[in-house]
């Protein structure tokens, strides 16, 4: 259990030294892996080579491998990781008082960079891989702007040509997000464009779509694979991003282990899962193992709820149906989220190591409407000082919710969750809210069985 209350500071940080020297990767404990990634074509797994066309040849590795349980951080990226890690692990001491809760609640801060996010620490390692690949550029997608800012920072930096795909519906809210990006160098197109194929496509069978972040993939992508000295890289889903994002729980469980604070609930917003995989891997390890039992909490939208109404089966990445096949909990390809949704977290489908601890039962998940954490991010920001993003909302929302559950019930449980970024950029949301008129909406079981209908026959 944890020491006395005045025992622990406000923010518990760790010093460069203590900084991850090595990335884990939770498959190696897991006993059922995740399924491999498919050839939309042939339905076969997909080889290295096949993979080495759209992505880099060290990622790919990180990709398929599933034995070696940690993989090393090049000193390049440790360099750049201490510009802004270890990252802050902070007691809600506020919060607590204000919930007048006997839980504790920590959150793991990962809004201390330009960014604003978690993404850095996966965009700065795969730009590193295709820097020392001698290629040109990259290309990506971003939905809210997180990602495709973290990437374009991460291009500047190793001097890289960046091409975001932003959902046409976040370049057209959230356009600082956009400009940010446009200061760090990058070229961002909104997306479905008309300057691809499939852009062209998406655009005449869905007129006037708002996009989605499978468009976007589809998009990045195609140009990725037509144009020498270029390939593609990812923001969240694929399982070398949830290799990346594991310094999060690393870092997060030896600052726990530095005060001898036990956690006994672990909670993470879940979109495309890239930082709730990092977020929970050593803890998950732990429960894998036999070693630990925690209880581990996906939290999700309910306008885009994946692992809680979607199906577990083989579906496309991607809208433009290009992507290999990845096995994941899906809403189908062709779902779209509501223009209305304003919280993030829109992708259609789960990490597929996300979706395999779901299956086995390591984790749970929980969805959210949007009204309800934004309510629960101003509660937060005038508690902590902190303007969260909306996707890390949905955590706050459920951490708060389990620490009124112990008040309820006497029991002082250790609670930590992820905020995986700040706010800043999502102003015209909280506009919305504090007009009230921000709307939830909920995809009809109609809906979401016409996305799962068009899930590819494998």
């Amino acid at each position: 259990m944890a020491k006395e209350k005045n025992t622990i500071p406000y923010k518990i940080y760790l010093t460069e030294e203590e900084l991850p020297t090595r990335y884990y990767d939770v498959r190696a404990d897991m006993k059922t892996k995740p399924a491999p990634l498919l050839n939309p074509k042939t339905l076969e797994p997909m080889t290295a080579d096949e993979l080495e066309t759209v992505f880099c040849k060290e990622l790919v590795k990180q990709e398929l491998n599933t034995s070696k349980r940690y993989i090393d951080i090049p000193t390049e990226i440790r360099d750049f990781y201490k510009m802004y890690r270890p990252a802050p692990l902070v007691r809600a001491y506020c919060l607590e008082e204000k919930l007048d809760t006997p839980a504790k609640i920590y959150y793991k801060f990962e809004g201390n960079n330009t960014s604003g996010s978690h993404k850095l620490n996966s965009a700065i390692a795969q730009a590193y891989y295709a820097k020392k690949e001698g290629l040109k550029g990259v290309t990506t997608e971003t939905g809210a702007g997180q990602w495709g800012t973290a990437l374009s920072m991460a291009c500047s930096y190793f001097d890289l040509d960046c091409n975001v795909y932003m959902v046409k519906v976040s370049y057209e809210q959230k356009p600082f997000r956009r400009e940010v990006m446009r200061t760090y160098g990058a070229n961002v197109t909104p997306s479905p464009s008309m300057t691809t194929e499939i852009g062209k496509t998406i655009n005449a069978k869905f007129p006037q779509t708002t996009g989605s972040l499978g468009c976007a993939i589809s998009e990045a992508v195609e140009v990725a694979t037509k144009t020498a000295g270029y390939r593609y890289v990812l923001g969240s889903v694929l399982n070398q991003v949830a290799l990346h994002q594991s310094i999060i729980g690393l870092e997060t469980k030896k600052a726990l282990e530095k005060y001898d604070i036990e956690p006994d609930i672990i909670i993470g917003c879940a979109g495309g899962g890239s930082n709730l995989a990092g977020l929970i891997a050593p803890f998950a390890g732990e429960k894998l193992r036999g070693e630990k039992n925690y209880k581990i909490l996906a939290v999700e939208p309910a306008s885009c709820p994946s692992l809680t109404r979607g199906k577990y089966a083989y579906d496309y990445c991607d809208t433009g149906m290009v992507c290999p096949l990845a096995k994941m909990y899906t809403l189908g390809s062709q779902f779209i989220p509501s223009a209305s949704h304003a919280g993030g977290l829109r992708f259609h489908g789960m990490s597929p190591i996300i979706s395999e601890l779901y299956e086995q039962g390591i984790i749970d998940a929980v969805t959210y409407e949007q009204t309800e954490i934004f309510d629960a991010a101003e509660k937060f920001a005038r508690c902590e000082g902190i303007l969260p993003a909306p996707e890390s909302s949905h955590a706050i929302k459920a951490a708060a919710d389990e620490a009124l559950r112990c008040k309820e019930t006497g029991e002082e449980k250790t609670i930590v969750f992820g905020l995986t970024g700040t706010g800043y950029f999502d102003l015209k949301a909280y506009e919305q809210f504090n007009n009230g008129t921000m709307s939830d909406y909920i995809p009809t079981d109609e809906e979401i069985q016409k996305g799962l209908d068009a899930l590819p026959v494998v």
